[in-house]
C-alpha cells in the first residue's frame, strides 16, 4: 500500500467528464461529513485556507495543510488534546476561518501543538504536504473535488489501527543446536514454567504409581493371610512307588507281610511285643518276656500288617534264650519270613529293625551291625537266677525302643539274622525291652543261628535243652575269667560226677580263662559263650590253676530248659 505518502498520478486521476453526474459529485467515494455542532462548541476546523468561493458544503481551495489541531470538527467535537492553551475558532456557521488561517498558503505550515502521532507500521502518522500550486492558478476545488490535469489525486487518508507485530512463524525461531523447544499457540518457545509442568506431572504419575503399588501390596498381603483367595502350593508329581530291593524302602515291603504285633493280657499284668511267621502252620517266634505276663490263663492276640486280628496260645518258651513260639490257626496267607545266617554277618552291615515300639505297629528303623558276641544278661527280677537270659548277642544302632521286642532284625536281602531282645538303657546295664527306658543306640538281638535251634526244639518238643559243661560257677568272683566254685547249688560237690568238666579234669576253684581261644573275663561271659553252641559241640577250655594255664577239651552235654 502507498496510503501515507505521495503517489504518481494513476488513471483514477486523470480529468473526468462531467457529463451525467451531478453537479456536487466529484466521482469519489467521501465518508459523510460530520455534524457541525451547535451553540459555543468550537468552530469544526478546515483543512487548508479558505477560498474566497467556499460553496455551502465548506470546501474550499487548498494548498496546504492547516493546524491539525484546529480539526475539532473531524473528531466530532471540541478538542481532546490541545487543553485550555489551544486558540478558540471563532470562525461563524458559514465555515469561514480567522484571517491568520487564511494568510499561510504558499508554504505547508507545520503541525502545531498536534495530537499525539498514532505509531503505524511505517512509523508516525502525518499529513502529506500537499503539491506545489502550478504558475499562474490556483485549485479550482478541494482536494477531494475534481482535480485539475496536473494534479495528482492526494492519497486517501486512513486511520491506521494499531496492531502488535506479527509473530515470527515458529519455524524462524528454530535452533537446531537448541535442543527440544515446545511451541505455544503462538509459536513462541515454551518458557520454564511448562517444562516445571512436565516435571511435576512426571512427579505426579510416580508418586500415584508407588502409592498404588504400596495399596495393592497391602490388599494382596490381606488376602493372602486372610483366606481372600485358595492357595495352591508347589508339588511333585506322581512318580513310581518301585524301590530298589536292597533299599529300607525295598526292605521293609518285603518283611512287613510277615511282621505281626502282639497283644497280652494276664490276671494281674498286660504287654505289647513283635514277633514274625515262621511257617505256613502258624508258628510265630518272639521274645519270652513278650507273652510272660498272660502266665498260664491269660490271653494272647496277634495283629497281622493287613489289620487282621486271630487268638494265639503259647507253643513253648525258654527264660534262659528269652525265646517263645505261639501260634495261631485257621489263618491262610500266612507270609513267613526266610531265615539269614547270624554266623555271616559282619561288623558294619546294613540292617533294619521291625516291631511296634510303644504299641506303634509295623515301625521301620535302620541301622548297622555294631558288634558281634556281645555278652548280655537280662532280666533277673525274681532274685534266684531262674530269670536271667544269657545272649551272644548282635549289637545294632538301629533304634529298639519297649514293642520292638520279639521282632526281627533282618539283613540287606530281608533275611531274619537276629532277635530284637534287649537295649542299654542311659541309667544302667542292659535291660530287656520290656521297660519303658528309649533307645540310646545299643539295642541287642539274639543272633539267629541261636534262636533257630531254640525254635526247632521248642516246636518239636515244647522245651529247649541248654549245653552244659557240668559245673557250678562263683558268681561273686571279681578276678579275670570264670572261677569254680568249692559247692553245688544243692550243696554237694561244684563239678558234677561223670559230667563233660569231670571227664576233662576240671576241679573246683579251677580259674577258665578262655573257650576256644576266645578270653573270658567273668561267669557270665563263660555261660554266653557256652550257650552260643550246641549240645554235643566239643570245645577247648583255657583253665588255670595254682598259677599255671592249660588247656582242656570236652564235649558239652544237655541239660533242660525252663
Amino acid at each position: 500500500m502507498d496510503e501515507g505518502k505521495p503517489t504518481k498520478a494513476k488513471w483514477w486521476s486523470r480529468p473526468r467528464p462531467d457529463t451525467g453526474r451531478p453537479a456536487d459529485d466529484d466521482g469519489d467515494w467521501h465518508l459523510p461529513a460530520p455534524a457541525v455542532a451547535s451553540g459555543g462548541g468550537p468552530e469544526p476546523v478546515v483543512v487548508g485556507p479558505a477560498a474566497d468561493g467556499a460553496d455551502a458544503s465548506g470546501r474550499s481551495d487548498v494548498s496546504g495543510v492547516t493546524d491539525a489541531t484546529d480539526s475539532s470538527a473531524e473528531f466530532g467535537g471540541p478538542d481532546k488534546f490541545g487543553g485550555p492553551d489551544r486558540p478558540d475558532a471563532s470562525g461563524d456557521a458559514s465555515g469561514a476561518v480567522p484571517d491568520a488561517v487564511q494568510g499561510a498558503v504558499a508554504a505547508p505550515e507545520t503541525l502545531v501543538d498536534a495530537a499525539p502521532p498514532v505509531s503505524g507500521p511505517s512509523g508516525p502518522f502525518s499529513v502529506p504536504e500537499s503539491a506545489p500550486e502550478p504558475p499562474g492558478e490556483k485549485y479550482t476545488d478541494v482536494p477531494y473535488g475534481a482535480p485539475g490535469p496536473w494534479a495528482p489525486a492526494p492519497p486517501v487518508q486512513h486511520p491506521v489501527p494499531v496492531t502488535a507485530p506479527m509473530p515470527a512463524a515458529p519455524w524462524q525461531q528454530y535452533d537446531p543446536w537448541a535442543g527440544p523447544v515446545s511451541l505455544s499457540q503462538s509459536g513462541a518457545p515454551v518458557g520454564a514454567r511448562p517444562r516445571r509442568g512436565r516435571r511435576g506431572l512426571v512427579l505426579g504419575a510416580v508418586l500415584i504409581a508407588l502409592a498404588s503399588g504400596g495399596v495393592g501390596g497391602a490388599i494382596g498381603s490381606y488376602l493372602e493371610r486372610n483366606g481372600g483367595t485358595d492357595v495352591e502350593l508347589p508339588q511333585a508329581g506322581a512318580e513310581s512307588t518301585h524301590r530298589a530291593p536292597g533299599s529300607v524302602a525295598g526292605i521293609a515291603a518285603s518283611a512287613l507281610p510277615g511282621v505281626v504285633t502282639i497283644h497280652t493280657k494276664g490276671s494281674s499284668e498286660q504287654g505289647t511285643g513283635t514277633g514274625f511267621v515262621l511257617d505256613n502252620r502258624g508258628h510265630i517266634l518272639t521274645n519270652n518276656h513278650v507273652v510272660d505276663p498272660a502266665g498260664t490263663g491269660g490271653e494272647i492276640s496277634v495283629t497281622f500288617a493287613g489289620g487282621e486280628s486271630a487268638r494265639a496260645k503259647v507253643v513253648g518258651h525258654d527264660t534262659g534264650y528269652d525265646l517263645a513260639v505261639i501260634r495261631v490257626d485257621h489263618v491262610r496267607g500266612l507270609k513267613p519270613l526266610p531265615l539269614g545266617n547270624s554266623e555271616s554277618v559282619q561288623v558294619g552291615d546294613p540292617v533294619v529293625a521291625i516291631g511296634a515300639p510303644f504299641d506303634l505297629a509295623n515301625t521301620v528303623t535302620a541301622g548297622i551291625i555294631s558288634a558281634k558276641d556281645r555278652p548280655i544278661t537280662a532280666g533277673g527280677e525274681k532274685g534266684d537266677g531262674s530269670d536271667v537270659s544269657y545272649v551272644d548277642a548282635l549289637q545294632t544302632d538301629a533304634p529298639i525302643n519297649p514293642g520292638n521286642s520279639g521282632g526281627p532284625l533282618v539283613d540287606s536281602k530281608a533275611r531274619v539274622i537276629g532277635i530284637n531282645s534287649a537295649i542299654r538303657s542311659a541309667d544302667g546295664g542292659a535291660e530287656l525291652d520290656g521297660g519303658q527306658s528309649g533307645s540310646i543306640g545299643l539295642g541287642f538281638a539274639i543272633p539267629i543261628n541261636q534262636a533257630k535251634r531254640v525254635a526247632e526244639e521248642l516246636i518239636n518238643t515244647g522245651r529247649a535243652t541248654h549245653p552244659v559243661i557240668g559245673v557250678t560257677l562263683d558268681m561273686d568272683y571279681t578276678g579275670d575269667g570264670a572261677r569254680v566254685g568249692t559247692k553245688g547249688n544243692s550243696g554237694g560237690s561244684s563239678v558234677s560226677p561223670g559230667g563233660p568238666g569231670a571227664r576233662a579234669g576240671i576241679q573246683p576253684r579251677d580259674v577258665i580263662t578262655a573257650v576256644d581261644g576266645v578270653r573270658v573275663h567273668s561267669g557270665e561271659e563263660l555261660i554266653v559263650r557256652i550257650r552260643s553252641h550246641r549240645p554235643k559241640d566239643k570245645l577247648v577250655l583255657a583253665v588255670e590253676r595254682d598259677g599255671k594255664e592249660r588247656e582242656v577239651s570236652l564235649v558239652l552235654g544237655s541239660a533242660d530248659g525252663n
